[in-house]
């Protein structure tokens, strides 16, 4: 009867709609904002308490490739299987390895190995070779939900879905382990459907996406890592692929940049189904960043570059809609979309240091506001920046900067900065457009890596010193003070100078160099 309750339990919460936001593809979302809106467990006031801690890591198997090793893993928070109730987290290793752990009992659920006959160049800083993309689950373009919770964050624009499916479609089914890789002779067939409704599953099953080395798109079942359908070309081989995300198990999109493995620079669609692919060249600039794109709700693709243009694409066709050049910049960091009253913003970081946010709706025109520079900051590339809105409804930007912030800007200090450090900026109001007001400064963190934002708790990472060996360190940080919470302090043993975090039930996730994954939150409760 306990058995039969619980069943009965789950699949009433799978008949409502989906309150738990899955961290899909790096940077969480679609608009690249690395804000988790809502944890169960994590808030400003548990992360300082003693019960969040080291909850396990885990060695893995790859090989390093110059300064990278594992990618920022994607998460599964509630799968339902023939092996019962699963949490997942999907990485993938430089090597050319996809691992699949078990985060709830800390254990490999399965593993798979893809390129391990390819000649791999060289490693260089530029064009290290391997698997360069983090993985991707499917994600829709509509901005998050948060869980009913009116006035802290912005607004879907589009209905929300249930895990049950679409009209006609039928409820989700559970899938037995294969006895042999599963290849489907053809394609499901589509239903039709609103843009930005997302489609949980393929008849009944999930999948997880992995850009590979010799540039194949892989689809592999969620709960086995078994080939859905055999893979498809997708990029030349050894190209430097940033930023995989899949849009509603329809059309994947990646950056590339670098020239490596003589591969324009760029953005790349490909169509799913078809097979088709597209492609935009940035031409003289390089693609700028770590993350790739970011996206509208409506599908339009930013993409910055080098060169000092943020570009708008159209989805799928990567048609250029329109572009804005800033005089004599150079842009560092990939774009974040930020929803203010219903309009999308973007924001792009420079080479000096400074935040430039532009308007969507005129992104040729000019810039709507724009932070100061700082000295040094030609010495640091960022990769990427974060956005979050509070419980007042205040938009906040986050942006890694190395060395000392710029002075003068009103920014609250949390310390004497010397090395580098978290500067949080607010998007307020102002005669009728928008401008930043200085926030605050994080405490000094030698090489921040790009944070991330969990139910108001602002994680931020110095990721260590590959030359002298530096370990890396994780902070937890109040989203509005900037205040230290909590820091990991020597439990991590290793650098980490291009690993990223991800988030999500209860838990934060960093790999460091030495191919260890590290699990900090909460244990489990019995």
């Amino acid at each position: 009867m306990r058995r039969l309750a619980a069943w009965s339990a789950a699949l009433s919460m799978m008949a409502l709609p989906a309150l738990a936001q899955d961290w899909t593809t790096i940077g969480n979302d679609a608009q690249r904002s690395s804000w988790l809106r809502s944890d169960s467990k994590i808030t400003p006031t548990t992360v300082g308490t003693p019960e969040f801690q080291l909850a396990w890591k885990m060695q893995l198997e790859n090989e390093v490739r110059g300064p990278h090793a594992l990618t920022p893993p994607v998460l599964l928070d509630f799968l339902i299987s023939h092996q019962g109730f699963r949490s997942l987290a999907f990485l993938g290793g430089s090597e050319g390895a996809v691992f699949t752990i078990d985060t709830d009992l800390a254990r490999k659920e399965w593993e798979r190995r893809f390129g391990m006959e390819m000649q791999y160049p060289a490693v260089t800083a530029e064009c290290p070779g391997g698997m360069t993309s983090s993985l991707s689950r499917p994600t829709t373009t509509a901005l998050p939900a948060l869980a009913g919770i009116s006035g802290f964050g912005s607004r879907r624009r589009e209905p929300g879905v249930s895990d049950v499916g679409q009209p006609g479609q039928g409820a989700v089914t559970l899938a037995a382990r294969p006895a042999a890789p599963v290849v489907s002779p053809e394609a499901p067939k589509r239903n039709p459907r609103s843009q930005a409704a997302p489609r949980r599953s393929l008849r009944g099953l999930t999948l997880v996406y992995a850009l590979t080395g010799d540039g194949d798109l892989r689809r592999m079942l969620a709960s086995n890592g078994y080939d859905y359908e055999p893979p498809i070309p997708f990029l030349p081989p050894n190209a430097n692929a940033q930023g995989l995300i899949v849009v509603d198990d329809e059309t994947a999109y990646v950056a590339t940049s670098n020239g490596c493995g003589g591969v324009a620079d760029g953005v790349w669609a490909l169509d799913i189904e078809s097979g088709k692919k597209t492609s935009w060249k940035s031409g003289a600039g390089t693609v700028a960043g770590a993350v790739g794109p970011a996206m509208a709700p409506d599908g339009t693709l930013y993409v910055a570059t080098s060169d000092g243009r943020v570009v708008a694409l159209e989805p799928k066709t990567l048609s250029q809609q329109a572009v804005h050049k800033a005089s004599g910049q150079s842009f560092v960091t990939a774009p974040v979309l930020i929803d203010l009253n219903d309009k999308d913003y973007i924001a792009v970081a420079a080479q000096d240091g400074s935040v430039h946010l532009l308007a969507g709706a005129n992104l040729s025109g000019a810039e709507v506001a724009k932070t100061p520079g700082y000295a040094g900051a030609q010495k640091f590339a960022p990769g990427a920046l974060a956005t979050w809105r509070d419980f007042s409804g205040s938009t906040w930007l986050l942006q890694p900067i190395g060395g000392a912030p710029p002075s003068g800007a009103g920014l609250s200090s949390n310390g004497s900065v010397s090395q580098g450090a978290i500067v949080a900026w607010k998007i307020v109001e102002k005669d009728g457009g928008y401008a930043f007001e200085g926030g605050w400064v994080s405490p000094d963190l030698g090489s921040p890596l790009p944070p991330i934002v969990v139910n108001g708790v602002v994680f931020a990472a110095d990721g260590g010193d590959l030359a002298s060996g530096r370990p890396a360190k994780l902070y937890a940080l109040d989203g509005v003070s900037g205040k230290a919470l909590w820091d990991s302090g020597r439990t991590i043993t290793a650098p980490a100078p291009t690993g990223g975090l991800s988030a999500g039930g209860g838990r934060v996730y960093l790999g460091a160099h030495d191919n260890t994954l590290y699990a900090f939150g909460f244990p489990i409760e019995h």
